[in-house]
């Protein structure tokens, strides 16, 4: 049994999604309860698996069956150390993401099926050795966007969705290069035609001039995904139309693909390109941070804040990935983690406070906090966490990619350029303390405004109720536990790390 665990995290979900496709659609307790106790189990299933993780195993939990022979396409899905904790926060972002969506109030049954769907692909990604399975993933994870947008979406709902696919269909067609390049070059080399992670590992490396070529296509094929600058211009639209639900697990959970992909595949199977290319793609991170938490400066939208405050924070993962350093890798991970539950937490309190008063627009608001108290706290916690407050998740992730990068080297050398990047990233902290105080302030603070005394639904605001407190607690204690007690997650992140990446890329372990 213990073989299938990752089987079961990756298609209960869709189980789910038939069970209740097939429900009657005014059994709307039932669609709720059945995407909610899925979600529960995939997160009681992923504490399983870390339980009984071995570190000293490359590959945990691991099925290999072969799937298109003549191809050499097999159903091969383990878990290593990154996988287990993407496993957790995927799985914990997706029941919180449930609860939180019990406020939606059409068409249940389809949005509970598409997002169940969604986050199957996103676990099948998380745990694919298979090349092949892996974009099979991929794809299952984007393309139900469009429609959990396009439908149950607010505002340019149409057009966000459509810009949102055809970006992330770019990404896709720009990353099949590299990979059919892989997949044809090591049959020469070979004479194998294979997809499988762990054969081209051991059998096959790819000729520099090729890395050369293809680590960048690799690299902004998946950080189209992953809010890398210019091709980010996806994300704001996206999450800003989304519902609470789909923008939790937007950025919370889809764009980590970004950096995960990057992680497995280029630096895997390119490590030349990494060393090449890195410095290039180091000083786009810095327009991904600073460029990020400026414009959030200046949003006025709850959405569009948090949507700029991705863009920023997933430059810190990139760079991680750019330092070529086990710190700096560690932290992209651990980044990836700490900023996705964050950001889940965000999105599920704006959540909360759009669904009382119809308004995102933080000039409408003010004084909330004397009739919303729980969510003005755990809109803080969320704040302190984004900017990087010591004993929370962020403060850790951020210490680590920035540790690494000031001891970075690029191509085997010192860069004293990217200490300089690292410097200039840091003025990000600078700018992320004026946002979320600026939005705190506005939104919770001070006197309420004559547009929020106008707002209809403000004579019947209430603040949380319990399910959306139980929600929203498990996200938070999350963040503590993370922030508070990091080693048992940067160990379980360094041990996956450790079997497969730094060997590659010839650099030490932590």
């Amino acid at each position: 049994m213990e073989a299938y665990l990752l089987s079961a995290i990756v298609f209960i979900p869709t189980l789910a999604a038939l069970i209740i496709m097939m429900m009657p659609e005014e059994n709307v307790t039932g669609v709720r309860m059945t995407a909610s106790f899925a979600s529960l189990l995939t997160v009681v299933l992923s504490v399983v698996a870390y339980i009984f993780y071995d570190p000293a195993v490359a590959r945990n939990f691991e099925v290999n069956i072969p799937w298109v022979q003549v191809m050499g396409i097999n159903y091969h899905v383990a878990a290593d150390g990154v996988s287990i904790a993407m496993l957790l926060l995927t799985s914990i972002t997706i029941f919180t993401g449930c609860l939180i969506s019990w406020e939606i109030k059409e068409r249940q049954k389809e949005f509970f099926a598409l997002l169940l769907v969604l986050v199957s692909g996103v676990f099948g990604v998380f745990v694919s050795f298979d090349v092949f399975l892996f974009l099979v993933f991929y794809e299952l994870a984007v393309l139900p966007m469009y429609l959990l947008i396009g439908i149950w979406g607010t505002g340019r709902k149409e057009y966000s969705a459509m810009k949102l696919t055809l970006y992330l269909l770019f990404g896709s067609a720009l990353l099949l290069i590299p990979v059919f390049g892989l997949y044809v070059q090591a049959h020469a080399a070979t004479g194998v035609w294979s997809f499988d992670y762990d054969f081209l590992r051991q059998n096959f490396n790819m000729e520099e001039s090729w890395q050369y070529i293809f680590y960048p296509m690799v690299f902004v094929g998946f950080g189209t995904i992953g809010g890398l600058w210019p091709v980010h211009t996806w994300s704001p639209d996206g999450h800003a139309s989304a519902p609470s639900a789909v923008s939790m697990l937007h950025a919370g959970v889809l764009m980590k693909l970004g950096g995960y992909g990057i992680i497995r595949i280029g630096l895997q199977f390119m490590p030349y390109g990494a060393q090449e290319w890195s410095l290039f793609f180091a000083c786009l991170t810095v327009v991904n941070i600073v460029y990020g938490s400026l414009s959030a400066i200046k949003q006025t939208d709850m959405k569009y804040i948090i949507a700029y405050s991705s863009v920023s924070h997933l430059g810190i993962v990139t760079l991680g990935i750019c330092t070529l350093t086990s710190a700096g890798i560690n932290g992209a991970v651990y980044q990836m983690f700490a900023h996705g539950i964050m950001t889940a937490l965000l999105f599920a309190l704006v959540g909360v406070v759009y669904g009382r008063l119809h308004s995102r627009m933080i000039t409408d608001m003010g004084g909330l906090a004397k009739i919303m108290p729980f969510t003005t706290v755990a809109f803080v916690f969320a704040g302190m966490t984004g900017l990087g407050l010591p004993g929370l998740s962020g403060f850790v992730s951020e210490l680590m990619v920035l540790t690494g990068a000031f001891s970075a080297g690029v191509a085997g050398t010192p860069s004293p350029m990217m200490k300089y990047i690292a410097l200039v990233c840091l003025t990000g902290v600078v700018f992320t303390a004026i946002y979320v105080l600026r939005a705190v302030q506005r939104i919770f603070f001070g006197q309420p405004t004559e547009a929020l005394l106008r707002n209809e639904h403000f004579a019947h605001l209430l603040d949380t109720d319990r399910r959306e407190i139980f929600a929203l607690s498990i996200l938070m204690l999350t963040i503590v536990l993370a922030g508070a007690y990091p080693v048992w997650i940067i160990d379980l992140i360094n041990s996956g790390l450790s079997n497969d990446i730094f060997p590659r890329l010839g650099i030490p372990t932590m």
